[in-house]
């Protein structure tokens, strides 16, 4: 006879009408306000989810490319990948290493662990004022996700999950995916090792990446061009007892199989 299970169910809500966010802007309050707008009372289980965008701008995070001095190495490796010096440069600043150049592109291992193209440096959906402009990724998004939860919960008496996300690609497969880059309140890795599969079998190698698939459904509503809602309101995820974060994913060099 088979196991009968009962129906569950996920909703997401994008947000609307969230303001612009310029450097110093309280996250915790226009996340308030924008649940407000939509009638939406926080639940203790829900997951608030950012676009990485938004937090590095309110933790200004924007660098003017007319302040950036290019250094030699900086203008050998523009060259080769036919790009700015100047955004070269902040490239070569946010990265521990640089793993590979192509024409547009510099894939580097981020001083946060992450294996990104051109450091997670983004120049679009910002405001560019006289010779440009570009955005790095937060300082420390596990910190930001951490510091954003206790915000909304002073303000709100509710503590959610939060995740910070960005579209990033993968070794295997072309285009971009939503992936968690801060997290706080939800595992950022699961571990199902041990458990039993439905015919009883024990797991032996599954571990789930569960804030990148949070993020990756979360990032469908939020768009990549000019849709406007970085934020979006998780609800009905069974969230695991453990308060976890990004930094979970970032698998260790020694196991890495493209080293």
């Amino acid at each position: 006879m088979h196991q009968q299970t009962r129906s569950i169910q996920l909703s997401l809500v994008a947000l609307g009408g969230v303001p612009a966010v310029a450097a110093g802007d309280d996250l915790a309050a226009l996340i308030h306000e924008s649940l407000q707008a939509e009638h939406i009372a926080l639940q203790a289980d829900d997951v608030i989810v950012l676009a990485q965008k938004i937090v590095s701008k309110a933790e200004g995070r924007t660098v003017l490319l007319s302040d950036v001095r290019p250094s030699a190495r900086a203008i050998e490796l523009a060259q080769q990948c036919e790009k700015d010096p100047r955004l070269v440069e902040l490239i070569l600043s946010e990265s521990h290493e640089v793993m590979r150049i192509r024409p547009g592109v510099i894939v580097v291992r981020h001083r946060l662990g992450l294996v990104l193209a051109n450091a997670g440096i983004d120049q679009s959906n910002i405001r560019h004022d006289g010779d440009g402009a570009a955005l790095l990724l937060p300082e420390d998004p596990d910190l930001s996700c951490r510091r954003l939860r206790t915000a909304i919960q002073e303000r709100i008496g509710i503590a959610p999950a939060v995740l910070i996300i960005d579209s990033l690609g993968r070794a295997w497969r072309n285009g971009t995916v939503g992936t968690a880059i801060g997290a706080a309140g939800l595992p950022g890795c699961l571990d199902l090792r041990g458990h039993k599969d439905l015919f009883g079998r024990r797991l032996e190698t599954s571990e789930l990446g569960f804030a990148d698939e949070a993020a990756a459904a979360a990032s469908l509503l939020m768009g990549q061009a000019d849709e406007g809602r970085p934020i979006v309101l998780l609800r009905g995820l069974q969230l695991a007892r453990h308060d976890g974060s990004a930094a979970e994913l970032i698998r260790p060099r020694h196991l890495d199989l493209f080293p």
